[in-house]
């Protein structure tokens, strides 16, 4: 009751803010609803209808937080590709066609979410997906730079539209309609104002967005002309058309072509692109969350299913959930999912009080938000973020590109995920890895006992496919845990998945905890980008270690220079040194390498990779490892938790020691040794103390010096920095 009652009084404290967003939001959200349903060939209330529907009943229903819905920039290319193909050439009767088509997508987005299938967006590569939103920003760009040049007849593929804007742009100084030439002129400075509005530092200026400035700038012209008693220069057809009854001439879907191919197409790629790009919005906006709160994704689907078929039945467009509205949402404080509310309401104030003001907006103005908005998905920068990655992302990111520019969406992404598959297949140069292993559960997760960090081992490979596997563990992990992810028995780790886990991470950081990874420094990359590829060769084709830092030997760089330590990568076969501890007897050891190196007082901290030996296991093991070499000789001894290697050592001929008047030592910990006299002089209370006082390592001496490990795991940077601590009091002690 008092939580219930707590959540109401903040709601309330809440509510001056999340209305002031929702009013910054709409906005933006007006002349956008207008321009995209305006790309799309549909009737420019369409976009309206589905921003106020999608913000009732998602600010209602849904599962996010402070996320914006409405009409997607994603969809134009689909919305309008359906319009022309439904109506076969009749646009109005398309368009109905296509809010029928609407309807049932939104039925479909609601099934995707009741089987919980939220985490659609991972199985696609995440280059063919930035690929497959450069296409659609080409494809609103092509069109809508005509309209913002005032040339509104222009038709054709995505391609030719793109070829024909040079001539267009030289058909302004050979075109004599004066009325086309001003509405080019309010186009490109509607666009200026887009590009250069963020350089404009002033405060009050910042209050209204660029989109809004363009319309008050616009409608502002017109009254201007009406004030000098001067006809207004621009022609009807220049402008947005909006029916002076517009509820009574609402138009509704028509269901006749229900069953043909083309209309059940139309469906499918709405489905599909809406719940894609709602998955990724949502995905983008959850980072932006200053409360860090995780969307509830399935919910969300639910939601946006209902809103896009209540929108299709009044004649609006798909509801999804839309980035940079949302963004703006975030950066103006909201807090909750009544913004989007107040959003949807603010929009029918403007639609119902200012229509005559609405008929008075060049379509060039709203082409050039669009021209804008096209840009930013397909910008230059874009390419030069995939190519740092890998070359092989460059090839996924223009295949897909491509294949959409001069085919479909559907058929664009499809190649994208084939083209991945084929490359990835190709770098590992086996096509069983991925096919044995795909229903195979190659998670290995669990809590580890006394430090209660998350332990969690990828075995084969991680990529696309079967990254959800690994999502749905990291679910749940609480956020302000600390989580090890080993990937020293993973063959094969993809961009994807790189990027995936950073976006916890970012999370994890947020709320205090961390993910860590480790087993990583054998795989090769063809790129420094944290996010490459990364793939497993064997030690004799291992070339020079720093050809592969990853992030861990990175850090460990770091830590070197913190400690005033030298730090040596490159791998070494030099362990005649550690043949004498009794935890290597036994084992073959391989190599050492990742040498952290203090040469002033003779410890070092490394990675040991070794064997158990021919007659018990092959399977390579790697393990961090602490040596000290002593300046006094002490006795020989192991030091272990009670009961966890009390076989191996009474097989070596040692039996545990006790010492005196410390039970509970006696019963947490396992100590043997030959001479047992010198070990109980050596173990004072202060020793005895310092172990009891600390986590457990073993430990174990060879007389001159010591070795100390902590799991039998390659350790996280944190664990190296925390097991280096350990072996510095210890040594005091010792000494």
């Amino acid at each position: 009751m008092k939580s219930k009652q707590k959540k109401s009084t903040l709601f309330i404290k809440d509510l001056p803010k999340n209305i002031f967003a929702g009013f910054v939001v709409s906005l933006i959200a007006l002349p956008l609803g207008l321009g995209l349903a305006i790309a799309s060939e549909a009737p420019p209330i369409s976009g309206i209808i589905a921003a106020v529907v999608g913000g009732i009943i998602v600010s209602i229903f849904g599962g996010s937080n402070v996320t914006i819905t409405g009409p997607g920039n994603g969809l134009v290319v689909v919305v309008l590709g359906a319009i022309t193909t439904l109506g076969n050439g009749d646009l109005y009767q398309g368009y109905l066609y296509t809010i029928a088509a609407v309807v049932f997508s939104g039925i479909f987005i609601s099934i995707l979410g009741f089987l919980k299938m939220g985490r659609l967006a991972d199985f696609f590569p995440a280059s063919a997906i930035e690929g497959m939103l450069a296409a659609i920003g080409l494809g609103i760009l092509s069109k809508q730079f005509h309209i913002m040049i005032g040339h509104n007849n222009e038709h054709g593929s995505i391609i030719s539209l793109l070829l024909q804007i040079p001539s267009g742009l030289l058909e302004l100084f050979t075109d004599s309609n004066s009325s086309q030439l001003i509405v080019a002129l309010i186009g490109i400075i509607s666009l200026l104002i887009m590009v250069f509005y963020s350089k404009i530092r002033n405060k009050y200026f910042q209050l209204i967005p660029a989109p809004m400035w363009i319309l008050i700038l616009t409608v502002g012209l017109s009254y201007v002309y009406k004030a000098i008693n001067v006809p207004y220069p621009v022609e009807a057809s220049f402008l947005v058309t909006i029916p002076d009854d517009i509820f009574g001439s609402m138009a509704f879907p028509d269901f006749s072509i229900v069953y043909t191919q083309k209309f059940l197409m139309a469906v499918f790629a709405l489905t599909f692109i809406a719940s894609i790009e709602s998955l990724l919005s949502i995905k983008a906006v959850d980072k932006l969350d200053p409360k860090n709160r995780r969307s509830n994704v399935n919910n969300d689907l639910k939601a946006l299913g209902l809103a896009t078929t209540i929108s299709g039945l009044l004649g609006g467009l798909n509801v999804v959930t839309v980035i940079a509205r949302s963004s703006v949402n975030v950066n103006n404080n909201a807090t909750n999912r009544s913004a989007n509310f107040f959003h949807a309401f603010f929009l029918v104030l403007f639609v119902v009080l200012f229509q005559d003001q609405l008929r008075s907006i060049p379509l060039a103005a709203l082409a050039a938000i669009l021209v804008y908005t096209g840009y930013k998905l397909a910008t230059p920068k874009t390419f030069k973020k995939i190519a740092k990655i890998g070359k092989e992302q460059v090839v996924i990111f223009l295949t897909t590109l491509l294949t959409t520019l001069f085919t479909n969406l559907m058929t664009g992404i499809s190649a994208g995920i084939l083209i991945t598959f084929i490359i990835h297949i190709i770098i590992n140069k086996s096509f069983t890895l991925f096919f044995s292993h795909i229903f195979k559960p190659n998670i290995l997760m669990f809590k580890e006992p006394n430090e209660g960090n998350y332990y969690i081992s990828i075995k084969y490979y991680c990529s696309f496919i079967n990254f959800y596997k690994l999502k749905n563990k990291l679910d749940v992990i609480p956020e302000n845990e600390n989580v090890i992810l080993d990937f020293s028995m993973c063959s094969f780790v993809d961009y994807t998945c790189f990027e995936g886990i950073e976006n916890y991470t970012q999370t994890f950081a947020k709320k205090g905890g961390s993910i860590e990874f480790i087993g990583l420094d054998k795989h090769e990359t063809d790129s420094r980008h944290p996010f490459a590829i990364r793939k497993l060769i064997p030690s004799v084709a291992l070339k020079p270690i720093e050809n592969y830092f990853t992030k861990r030997q990175k850090n460990i760089e770091k830590t070197a220079i913190d400690y005033n330590w030298d730090y040596i990568p490159n791998k070494s076969r030099n362990t005649e040194f550690l043949s004498d501890f009794v935890f290597f007897k036994t084992r073959e050891i391989s190599y050492f390498y990742n040498n952290l190196l203090d040469k002033i007082d003779k410890k070092s901290v490394f990675d040991v990779e070794f064997t158990e030996g021919a007659f018990i296991a092959k399977e390579v093991v790697k393990i961090t490892v602490l040596h000290i070499n002593l300046k006094k000789e002490i006795p020989i001894f192991t030091l272990d938790k009670e009961g966890l290697i009390e076989i191996l050592y009474n097989l070596a001929g040692f039996k545990d020691i006790d010492i005196k008047d410390h039970q509970d030592f006696n019963k947490r910990f396992y100590l043997s040794g030959e001479n047992e006299f010198e070990i109980k002089k050596l173990f004072t209370d202060d020793l005895i103390l310092f172990f009891e006082s600390n986590p457990y390592y073993h430990i174990e001496s060879n007389g001159c010096s010591i070795i100390v490990i902590k799991k039998e795991r390659l350790l996280s940077v944190k664990e190296i920095k925390a097991m280096i601590y350990f072996g510095q009091q210890l040594f005091k002690l010792l000494q």
